[in-house]
């Protein structure tokens, strides 16, 4: 991503494939780059957290470095270069800036980031899987599986991954990962939005034809930085 991007894409913008950048909810900023080169530069601390892994692995992650680092030069300049660090649950952070709540997420060639000032953030996105079983359905929609299983198979398989979505990013934006059994969160279907606890979550639908989703909460007031003098 550059400042150019930035500026063309509106914040309803739809696009099928391609690269998207849009405010999910005010000062909530979400990139995306579907089967395409995500745009950013990398760091050596980024370079240097690859190094160890598998050449997959390694290059998803730099994929969604490179789209936060892409993002935070539109949107958070100051902090572009800002290394990244894991709390013990995977959750990531900038380095000295605990007031920037940051967010990843990869499926395929779909890699997305969210980043926004004042706020945890989650975000998750993910293809349809070829399908899905009645007993997947029962253990994350819940109430509304009998429903999902009535429709055609493409439909239910995109209407999960819409929900899986919520889900995931509802306990990233908590930092608890699977560990928060992201299953028994309860997703109304389709939504554009809700709410979980302290969280609320957006769903992009009519912004991007593949499921992605965001939820952010405030911070406290402590993680934020003082404007210098």
């Amino acid at each position: 991503m550059n400042g150019t991007v930035v500026r063309r894409a509106a914040p309803r913008a739809a696009r099928t494939r391609g690269r998207l950048c849009t405010e999910a909810a005010p000062g909530v900023w979400v990139v995306l780059a579907d089967g395409c080169p995500p745009r950013g530069h990398l760091t050596q601390g980024d370079l240097a957290d690859a190094a160890a892994l598998s050449p997959r692995r390694a290059a998803e992650r730099l994929a969604a470095r490179r789209a936060l680092r892409g993002l935070l030069a539109a949107r958070f300049p100051e902090a572009q270069d800002a290394d990244v660090v894991y709390s013990r649950h995977g959750r990531p952070a900038l380095a000295g800036r605990p007031d920037i709540g940051i967010s990843v997420s990869h499926e395929g060639d779909a890699v997305a980031a969210c980043a926004a000032l004042g706020a945890a953030v989650g975000l998750d996105v993910q293809h349809p899987p070829p399908s899905v079983t009645d007993s997947l359905l029962r253990r994350c929609a819940r109430g509304r599986a009998e429903a999902l299983s009535r429709l055609p198979e493409r439909l239910r398989a995109l209407e999960f991954a819409w929900l899986w979505t919520v889900q995931e990013a509802c306990v990233k934006a908590a930092g608890t990962g699977l560990a928060g059994r992201p299953w028994a969160i309860d997703v109304p279907l389709p939504a554009l939005r809700g709410t979980w606890g302290p969280h609320h979550w957006i769903s992009l639908r009519g912004r991007t034809t593949v499921p992605l989703s965001v939820a952010y909460t405030p911070l406290p007031d402590r993680t934020r930085v003082p404007e210098s003098t």
